[in-house]
């Protein structure tokens, strides 16, 4: 199946509030206490991110950084749109972005995997080479009832570089440079890690819409995922009918989680906060929340993004499936 033309495709583009690196830090430093025991949040150089803990296929999260959200759950429910497929590489050609990592959450390209799947997308281009990192998740045994499941996590090959349905990724050149370092333990609150970032700069910023990306690490404890199964043959109307679908797994530390959060949704039908993960022992999918919140540890580096792209925005939409 072919993908998508991003000329034929309508490509909106609107401003981020970008505070100071330190004034983020700071707001965070005061705000997330209310969710974590343990708080740290300062403001550092970007670790080396292709080193294995990270495993990301640039060295840093810098130069340019811009959000990107694509398609939607619309066009998964109520019932699936084969036909929203993209090319990223040919997305970041169109964007004129080289080099560029473009890293996050959201479908896979399930005409390679031949079923429905997560996507962990992880893809840098350098002199116009792929360095293809993105994994895929499925639920196998394909086609089993929820809870007879278990789930496999695939690495991409580089001449793969589609995705499907929707996505929200970090864009930027993968450079080296300052960013904000967010470490947190013992939860105490009932938000996620996440939540909890997005609520605190809303709660501060307010209606100056602010986005970040980057990379998070669960270093200790547990958390609940879920992993799409096949398609459903049958309309999906509320969040009850998503809930029954999807297959829920609670999977261990250590797991990269790669993502985007927006503390509005700035006339766009934007997705406020989509975040995936993967590791080296198999590990991934769609992160939900810590299960262990007495013996949970974050380590997150996020950039503040300069603008959001929003490129296919559903014509028709909802709000079933955000989550």
């Amino acid at each position: 199946m072919a993908s998508l033309d991003y000329n034929k495709l309508t490509i909106e583009e609107k401003p981020l509030h970008v505070p100071p690196l330190e004034e983020i830090a700071e707001v965070l430093l005061r705000g997330l206490p209310s969710t974590f025991e343990s708080v740290e949040a300062s403001v550092v150089e970007c670790p080396d991110l292709t080193q294995p803990e990270y495993d990301l296929t640039s060295p840093g999260l810098c130069g340019d950084p811009k959000l990107v959200e694509i398609g939607g759950p619309p066009y998964l429910l109520p019932l699936v749109q084969r036909d929203k497929l993209y090319e990223l590489r040919a997305l970041l050609q169109h964007q004129r972005r080289d080099p560029a990592l473009l890293a996050g959450a959201g479908a896979g390209p399930w005409p390679y995997t031949g079923v429905n799947c997560e996507g962990i997308v992880n893809l840098s281009v350098r002199n116009g080479s792929v360095d293809q990192g993105t994994r895929v998740v499925t639920v196998e045994p394909r086609g089993a009832a929820r809870g007879n499941t278990k789930y496999l996590q695939q690495r991409l090959p580089s001449s793969e570089t589609r995705t499907a349905l929707l996505g929200n990724y970090l864009l930027s050149s993968g450079l080296p440079g300052k960013v904000i370092k967010v470490v947190a333990k013992k939860r105490i609150g009932e938000s996620n890690f996440i939540t909890a970032i997005r609520e605190t700069l809303k709660t501060h910023y307010g209606d100056k819409v602010v986005g970040l990306g980057g990379t998070f690490i669960l270093r200790s404890g547990r958390v609940k995922f879920h992993v799409m199964p096949e398609f459903s043959s049958t309309a999906l109307c509320s969040d009850d009918d998503v809930d029954q679908w999807l297959h829920y797994f609670e999977m261990q530390a250590p797991i990269t989680h790669l993502g985007t959060l927006v503390t509005g949704d700035h006339g766009l039908d934007l997705r406020v906060q989509h975040f995936h993960g993967f590791s080296a022992h198999g590990d991934g999918g769609h992160y939900h929340y810590d299960t262990t919140p007495g013996t949970v540890h974050y380590e997150g580096y996020f950039v503040p993004a300069n603008s959001l792209i929003r490129i296919d925005r559903p014509a028709q939409t909802h709000a079933i499936g955000r989550d």
